[in-house]
Formats: structure tokens, C-alpha cells, sequence
């Protein structure tokens, strides 16, 4: 290790350094991963609860051989709001368990058949805008939690512009300037200077975290299922799956090894789908790995899974405090909104890092047209009803990419396309 200076995927550290490690892991997932329950306007205990749980999952199933950790699912928002507004939160759940149930049969068809096929369907091209429209789609979202679009007939009100400007302020600068340990929780660090400027403006009411007990458990609920709220959920699986890939990739590079080979993509896919499935059942959000938790991996270069496993029982523990649960309650919109603004932007980038880190070859017509009708499709604002379902932005971008990539393929076996000339 010290003529490495790498703590590579199976090196055990000792006590001393696993603890900052693991809260360092924590920290880098905690201000994105927080978001979802917030947006979804649930309690975030049990969603810190599952992405431990969540995490000793991937780290059990995987037999610890691929680092990650799993953290709240931004793929879910759009097809989730939708099915809440309409059904309620509970029939939300039941949509989550039947996309994590989908994508073990999925991992099944990937062990059985293997995964070559997957670029056929979702080539590099492809899955780079589908997981940038992730990001972008979401921005006006972000503008609204941060107080920026105002009703018609109200002004914006000064408090939200100052917390926003603080919030975002210091997480753009923090991630350029900061240094050493605070490098890796900027978004952490703005939050928390958000917060004060909140209770600075009298923004914030803590009459909630003086009622709530010290420890609590967390919000269990049980999902419900209807067939209409299930399939305007279930598209997303087409989209975890190209970010599933994509984060797979990115690891594999960082720490040295094919990740899709062993454990095997069949594997871990199965890993990110079984805990979404459990989520849903005890009433929490979807999981995915994390691209922050890659991003600390590839600046620290400790990629050990104890150290990761030990982030995830750090999170379970937390979410057993209930005045911990409380005061995440009290943050103002406009420091989610700040937040938003940067990590909406980064979802984004990610997608755009596919294509560079594929080295997508533009000069080709193919790829050109992919991407660009991709981006077009999934910020059009077109909405394409099938009976009772809805197919728009990013889920809908991704279906077309996937039936061109598909039609794409068929041209070459004819020899009718002009990528050979």
C-alpha cells in the first residue's frame, strides 16, 4: 500500500483511518442523496437507512470485488412526481419494487445471454445524452425549490435570493478552491453555510426539532400497486440501466480493473435492482450507485470496500436520531435550490463524460444523429400518450435513441449504412 499509494478494493485499513475514510464516503453522498426524500417531501431517515442497507447489499451480492455505494435515484423524480400527484406515495412504492423486480430478470437475461448486446441497444452515443437529460430536464426544478420562479403577482422574496447566492457561491468555489480533506464535501460545506445564512434571515423553524424524540426509528410504509402507476415507472429501467453501465465503466477505469467482467455486470446490476425492490417494500426511494462516491474514489485512490461498508453503517446509524432527522427537515428550498443548481449541472456533465471517455466518434453520422436527436427529443417538451401512459423527456429520449440505435444496426447487417466507405 505505501509503494502503491493506493488501498485497492480488497486492502483492510485499520481502525484509525477507516473512520474519517467512511465519514469522508458519507459526506460526498449526503447532500445529493437527501435531495430525492426532500423533493418527494418524505422523512429522509429511511432513506439513509436504505442507502446503508442498500450499500452492504451491493458489497455482499458483488462479493466484494466492486466498490460502490449506493445513494437516492435522481432517475426517478420525473415518472415519480407524476405517479404521487396522480396515486399517491404509496403507489409510488409499489412502482419502485416492480422496476427493481424488472431489472433482476434483466440481470438474469444479462448472465444468461452475456452483455455484448447492450452496446447494440444503447451504444456510447446513446447513453451519454440519456444520462445528460437526467441533469438538464430537471433545471427548472431547481429554480423553483430555490424560490427563483415566482407565482405570478409575488415578488421574490430577498431572504431565498440571499441564501441561494451563499449556497451555490460557496459550493461552486468550494469545489475549485478548497483543499485536502475539504475537497471532497463541498456540497456538504454548502449546505451548511446555506443553513446559517437561512437562520441569519429568520428562515428557519425549529419548532420541529424541539418536538422530536433523540432516537426514533425510521418511517416504514409498505408500497401499493396498480398497473397504470407501474407502467409510467417502469421506462426509467431502460435509464439506471445506461447509468448503471455508465458508473461501471468510469469505476472500472479508476481502480484497474473490468468491473463488467468480474464480478460481472449481471451481478451487479442485480445488486442496484434488488435494493431498489427492498426500498420500495419498507418505503424508501430508489438506490443507485453514486458518481460523487466514484469522484472521492478517484481523488483519495482508496477504493477498499470496508471503507465503503463502513460509510454505509455510519448512514443507518444516523438515521436512528431522530433530531438529526428533524433538523434535515428544517433546510429552506432555496439551499436545496442552490444545492440543485451545481448537482443537476453534474448529472449532466456525467453523461457528457460517457461520450469523452468513449471516445465517440463524431466524424461518424450515426453518432451525430444519435446524440443530437436524443438531446432534441428529451428537451422538447413533445409528451407521446399509449393509453394511459405518458412517455416525455428523458424516458421518451431514450426509447427513441434505443430504436434508432436498433434500426442503425440492421442498416449495417444489409451493408446499407456508409460508416465502411
Amino acid at each position: 500500500m505505501e509503494k502503491r499509494g493506493i488501498i485497492q478494493v480488497e486492502d483492510k485499513v485499520p481502525v484509525s483511518l477507516l473512520i474519517p475514510l467512511s465519514i469522508q464516503h458519507m459526506f460526498a453522498m449526503f447532500g445529493a442523496s437527501v435531495l430525492v426524500p426532500f423533493l418527494f417531501g418524505i422523512n429522509s431517515a429511511i432513506v439513509l437507512f436504505m442507502n446503508g442497507v442498500g450499500t452492504l447489499l451491493f458489497i455482499f451480492i458483488t462479493k466484494r470485488k466492486a466498490p460502490a455505494y449506493l445513494g437516492s435515484s435522481f432517475a426517478f423524480l420525473a415518472p415519480a412526481s407524476i405517479v404521487i400527484e396522480q396515486f399517491g406515495y404509496e403507489y409510488a412504492l409499489g412502482a419502485f419494487v416492480s422496476v427493481g423486480f424488472c431489472g433482476c430478470i434483466l440481470s438474469f437475461i444479462i448472465y444468461k445471454f452475456g452483455s455484448d448486446w447492450i452496446h447494440i441497444v444503447l451504444p456510447p452515443a446513446a447513453m451519454g445524452p440519456v444520462v445528460a437529460l437526467i441533469g438538464l430536464e430537471l433545471a427548472s426544478t431547481a429554480a423553483n425549490n430555490a424560490g427563483l420562479l415566482p407565482v405570478e403577482g409575488e415578488n421574490i422574496a430577498i431572504s431565498n435570493i440571499i441564501i441561494f447566492f451563499i449556497t451555490i457561491g460557496v459550493a461552486v468555489f468550494g469545489s475549485v478552491m478548497f483543499k485536502k480533506f475539504l475537497s471532497v464535501i463541498p456540497i456538504l460545506i454548502a449546505i451548511l453555510c446555506g443553513y446559517i445564512a437561512a437562520i441569519a434571515t429568520n428562515s428557519v423553524d425549529f419548532e420541529s426539532v424541539k418536538q422530536a424524540s433523540v432516537f426514533a426509528l425510521p418511517n416504514f410504509s409498505s408500497p401499493k400497486f396498480d398497473m397504470n402507476a407501474i407502467m409510467i415507472m417502469l421506462p426509467v429501467l431502460l435509464v439506471i440501466t445506461s447509468e448503471h453501465i455508465g458508473h461501471q465503466i468510469v469505476t472500472s477505469k479508476i481502480i484497474g480493473r473490468d468491473l463488467l467482467k468480474d464480478p460481472g455486470l449481471h451481478r451487479s446490476l442485480f445488486a442496484d435492482n434488488f435494493s431498489t425492490m427492498v426500498s420500495g417494500f419498507i418505503g424508501s426511494v430508489p438506490t443507485t450507485t453514486y458518481g460523487e462516491n466514484i469522484g472521492v474514489m478517484a481523488v483519495t485512490r482508496v477504493y477498499s470496500v470496508y471503507v465503503i461498508a463502513g460509510a454505509a453503517i455510519l448512514s443507518i446509524i444516523c438515521s436512528f436520531i431522530g433530531k438529526l432527522s428533524a433538523l434535515i427537515g428544517t433546510i429552506p428550498g432555496a439551499v436545496i435550490g442552490g444545492i440543485s443548481f451545481l448537482l443537476y449541472g453534474m448529472i449532466g456533465t456525467s453523461g457528457i463524460r460517457i461520450l469523452v471517455d468513449s471516445n465517440v466518434d463524431f466524424s461518424k453520422s450515426r453518432n451525430l444523429i444519435l446524440t443530437s436527436v436524443i438531446f432534441v427529443t428529451g428537451l422538447s417538451s413533445i409528451k407521446v400518450n399509449l393509453a394511459s401512459v405518458q412517455l416525455s423527456g428523458m424516458i421518451l429520449a431514450c426509447i427513441v435513441g434505443m430504436i434508432l440505435s436498433l434500426i442503425f444496426h440492421m442498416l449495417d447487417k444489409f451493408h446499407l449504412t456508409n460508416d465502411e466507405g
